[in-house]
């Protein structure tokens, strides 16, 4: 093994990085271990007792730093202002929050002048990609320990087993079913039935919404002022970015709204399949697109497109920092400058809907578009717009006949 004197761990408390401290300190000649944990809104009780568990593990420092105005405002808002949505349904709420993790990561281990960084991903997942192309564009001269790639152990069980090994005690056990991510946009799950894509998943695998069956009888509406492609106000109520994603959470979940389960393609090749949770980002992006509709005409709809599609993959692939994302925020933003106004969306037994929509930017024009009497269209045009729409296929037929 390389010489290593100082190693930042990415901690989550949970029984994988629990282990990965003994096994750095033993695999590394005794090397120090910072723990490193980013609060991106999983929840305080997530954070409660981390730094005690953290040094009773081995580590000799804990740094807790809180993100969740950052990331929501910088990381979440900019990737929907683009569009982006992976295969049709996923709101990318794991992958968003990788970039802004691991850049808060290399900033501890500059400050503490460690030499390596290391993250509890397993091989199969698409979150070692994430981790490491974010490590490589902000400091390739730091070492990177990936324990999953590296270590003998394979199961739960071993890793409990290990620790028990070495008196090291931890919440975690055997039975635990499902594998989770939670951040202030959303929770995914992923294990147990949820591995074989003919089950349905259980009522045991939602967590943070309502199960829609069970929401409220009576419909619920919000009305979202939307500037610049961002949410900046909730009933006439004005909000910090992550102010509001909390408020639309606790309104979207009562009514079961964000469900989603999908069996999706990894970066590293294979499928698998995830449920997630993502009440206050469905509402989001219902309300983006509501003005989107009204202020975009179809040649910058068609480019808004192809750009939240390109950005959808720089996302879930975890190129963030690279001149290809500064290129297509570029563009995102250059269209969001025109998307203002109001929607009113109606939450209703896991749905939502954007009911009435305004924009003082709307293209929308009703003396145009009504099917009533008008002064303003004069429908013989179309004929003249029709022969030169439709122009080169009937040359092609022409010519044919010739």
């Amino acid at each position: 093994m390389s010489k290593v004197k100082k190693v930042v761990l990415a901690y989550s408390g949970g029984l994988d990085t629990s282990a990965i401290i003994p096994w750095l300190k033993e695999t590394y000649d005794d090397c120090e271990i910072i723990a490193f944990c980013a609060d991106v809104g999983q929840g305080a009780e997530e954070l409660v007792g981390l730094e005690e568990k953290a040094l009773a593990s081995g580590a000799s420092e804990c740094h807790i730093v809180d993100l969740k105005e950052e990331f929501v405002k910088d990381y979440i808002y900019p990737t929907m202002a683009s569009g982006a949505v992976y295969e049709g349904t996923y709101l990318l709420g794991t992958a968003m929050a990788r970039p802004i993790i691991a850049k808060a990561q290399v900033e501890v281990a500059l400050k503490v002048g460690a030499d390596a960084l290391c993250h509890g991903c397993t091989g199969k997942g698409n979150d070692q990609i994430r981790f490491e192309s974010c490590f490589a564009a902000l400091a390739p001269e730091l070492q990177v320990i990936a324990p999953w790639r590296e270590w003998e152990m394979e199961s739960r069980e071993d890793l409990l087993d290990y620790l028990a090994e070495r008196n090291i005690e931890t919440t975690a056990s055997a039975t635990k079913i499902y594998s989770r991510d939670a951040n202030a946009w959303h929770i995914s799950h992923e294990g147990g039935e949820l591995e074989n894509p003919w089950n349905a998943p259980s009522k045991g695998v939602w967590t943070l919404t309502v199960d829609p069956e069970d929401a409220p009888e009576k419909p619920e509406y919000l009305t979202i002022k939307v500037e610049n492609a961002r949410v900046v106000a909730v009933d006439g109520v004005e909000l910090s970015p992550y102010d509001a994603l909390m408020l639309l959470n606790d309104k979207a979940a009562a009514h079961g709204v964000g469900r989603v389960d999908i069996t999706e393609n990894r970066t590293v090749g294979m499928k698998s399949r995830g449920c997630y949770e993502t009440p206050g980002g469905t509402v989001m992006v219902t309300a983006l697109r509501g003005i989107d509709e009204l202020v975009h005409d179809k040649p910058a709809r068609k480019w808004r497109d192809q750009v939240g599609q390109e950005f959808t993959h720089l996302v879930y692939d975890g190129r963030w920092f690279t001149p290809l994302c500064g290129s297509l925020l570029a563009a995102s933003e250059a269209l969001a400058k025109d998307v203002n106004g109001e929607v009113v969306v109606k939450m209703y037994k896991g749905q939502v809907t954007a009911e009435q929509k305004r924009s003082p930017n709307s293209l929308y024009s009703e003396e145009f578009a009504t099917f009533g009497d008008d002064n303003v269209y004069n429908q013989k045009h179309a004929e003249g717009f029709i022969r030169l729409y439709s122009l080169s296929s009937r040359i092609r037929t022409l010519n044919s006949k010739k």
